[in-house]
Formats: structure tokens, C-alpha cells, sequence
């Protein structure tokens, strides 16, 4: 008889992420992430927030070095801890190594589904490229039945093989997307803004997926998204981005109900309630303090922040 899964120990790090700095070499030099430092542990979802510019995708295309020039790392290190013991600092790895671990170890979402999927290939195809690319021993019947599986897992039947993505829905594209991300069992998945532009009904369904998933498989998530609301709901624990720099990180329910930063505060109070006051947008009631919040002011970036 088979064992029930088994969760990994939430306190063991998977990825950590010491004094990281990103620079757009333009005239003048644009610091993107300044001196960021994270962990994040076995089989938690860590919540990356903050407003549009404020360098969180230009963080996670740093970890997983997707960057592209201007972009330049200027200083720290991305460590990823295996399960199996070996420590990869992804700083260090030249080009055939980064493509052998990318995509095995470490998965990423991309914003905008439909942009990163390729509109003249079918899911298919484009499913098992990833098989042929890092599991080029498998033949082609165990690789189609594992397709099959990967979209049937995230809810999508595998009769859309065949489809283009033009031909799916936008969640389902995103759900094709969640399923090549997971292809491989990877230990840790980065999803920047995966429910942007989807309704908030396909969202909520998203989430559930998500959640699922990682119930089911242990993997860690870095959940990048401009919606705070979403990811006290998602999250374990939450980093709170601005002009480059994380300004709070903690316990998403501490953060919710004791925050320390203004930013995280002003944040907070911004959200407006569909069914109360404003402030009111976690379900399970109103905390009166952020009513007090509207009123609060935080200095302007200083020039040459963002991403």
C-alpha cells in the first residue's frame, strides 16, 4: 500500500539569496534590486509584493539568470540547496550548466501566458520539448503519456494536446503553462504575476491549483504580484519590494495585523472592500487600525530606482 505524501520540513531552505543587487547599464545607471536578501524554505510559498517598477521580476530573472543586457548583476549570490545535499550557487554556472539545472531544479511562470507560450506549436509538442531537451532517454510513448498526465494534474483534459494556445482560454493557458513549469518535479517554482489578466473567478481557480500542487508534490513558490489581498491568502510568509529594496519581510498573517513599514501600511489600506469599508478585504473581518491609514504619506523614490 502506497504512503500519503510527505511534506517537507518547512524549516529546511531551498533557496537563499544573500545581498542581491541588479544594474541596468543605461545613462544613468538604473539600480533595480539593492543588497536583497531571502530565504525561502522546503515547501513554503513565499509572496514577493510591491507596485509595478518596483524590481520584483527583475529579481526572479536574476535568480534563475534570465536577464538580458542592459541588466548586468552587480553583486550577491543565489544559492539553491538540493534535496539531495548539493549546494549550486547559479552565479558560478556557465551557459550548458544553467541550461541543464533551469527548468529541472528551478522552474519559472511567466507573465502573460500567452506570450510565452509559441502560437505556432501545439501544447503537444511544446510539452515534450522539455522531455527531449532534459529527459532525451524517454521515448515517445512515455513521453505523451506523461504530457497527458501534466495537463490532466492541472486540470486542463489531455484531448488539448493538440490544441494551439489561440485555441485555450486564458486560464487554460496559464494552467498549460503551471503544467510545463511543474514537468520536471522541480524543487522550487517562480511565478511572476500568473493570474494577471485572468478574471477573478479563474484566478481563485488558479490559486486552488496551485495550492494543490504543492500540497501534493512539496515544491517551494517565489509568488511574485502587485495584489497584497492575494497573497495573504496564498502565502506563508511575504517580502514587501520597493524602489529595489525589500522593506518588510515576514509571517503573512503578522503582516496583515501588525505591519511595520509605512509602505507595507499604506499598502494595506489601499484596497478598497466590495461588501464593507474600505480596508475590509480579507475575509474573516474588518481590522479597524487600517481605517487610521489612508492618511499616510511615503516619500518618493529617489531617482534612478526601479526595474
Amino acid at each position: 500500500m502506497s504512503q500519503p505524501p510527505v511534506r517537507p520540513v518547512v524549516s529546511a531552505p531551498v533557496l537563499t539569496i544573500e545581498d542581491f543587487s541588479v544594474d541596468y547599464l543605461v545613462e544613468p545607471v538604473v539600480h533595480a534590486v539593492k543588497n536583497v536578501s531571502l530565504t525561502l524554505r522546503r515547501g513554503e510559498v513565499l509572496g514577493l509584493a510591491g507596485e509595478s517598477g518596483c524590481g520584483k521580476s527583475t529579481l526572479a530573472y536574476g535568480i534563475v539568470r534570465l536577464l538580458k543586457p542592459p541588466a548586468v548583476i552587480s553583486s550577491g549570490h543565489a544559492v539553491f540547496h538540493s534535496r539531495e545535499g548539493v549546494d549550486i550557487d547559479w552565479n558560478l554556472l556557465d551557459a550548458a550548466e544553467l541550461r541543464a539545472v533551469r527548468w529541472d531544479k528551478v522552474s519559472m511562470v511567466f507573465q502573460g501566458a500567452m506570450n510565452s507560450l509559441n502560437p505556432v506549436i501545439s501544447v503537444r509538442d511544446q510539452l515534450e520539448d522539455i522531455f527531449l531537451t532534459h529527459r532525451p532517454q524517454m521515448d515517445r510513448r512515455a513521453r505523451r503519456e506523461r504530457c497527458g498526465e501534466l495537463l490532466e494534474r492541472v486540470g486542463v483534459d489531455r484531448a488539448r494536446l493538440n490544441a494551439y494556445p489561440h485555441e485555450l482560454s486564458g486560464g487554460m493557458r496559464q494552467r498549460v503553462m503551471i503544467a510545463m513549469a511543474m514537468a520536471l518535479e522541480p524543487q522550487v517554482m517562480i511565478m511572476d504575476e500568473p493570474t494577471t489578466a485572468l478574471d477573478v473567478v479563474v484566478q481563485r481557480e488558479i490559486l486552488r491549483e496551485i495550492t494543490r500542487l504543492r500540497d501534493e508534490l512539496g515544491f517551494a513558490v517565489i509568488f511574485i504580484t502587485h495584489d497584497l489581498p492575494l497573497l495573504l491568502e496564498i502565502s506563508d510568509r511575504i517580502a514587501v519590494m520597493r524602489t529595489g529594496e525589500v522593506v518588510e519581510l515576514g509571517d503573512a498573517v503578522e503582516l496583515y495585523t501588525n505591519p511595520k513599514h509605512p509602505y507595507t501600511k499604506q499598502l494595506l489600506a489601499s484596497f478598497p472592500s466590495l461588501t464593507g469599508e474600505r480596508g475590509s478585504f480579507v475575509r474573516g473581518g474588518m481590522d479597524e487600525r487600517l481605517l487610521e491609514l489612508d492618511a499616510i504619506r511615503v516619500a518618493d523614490p529617489t531617482p534612478g530606482s526601479g526595474s
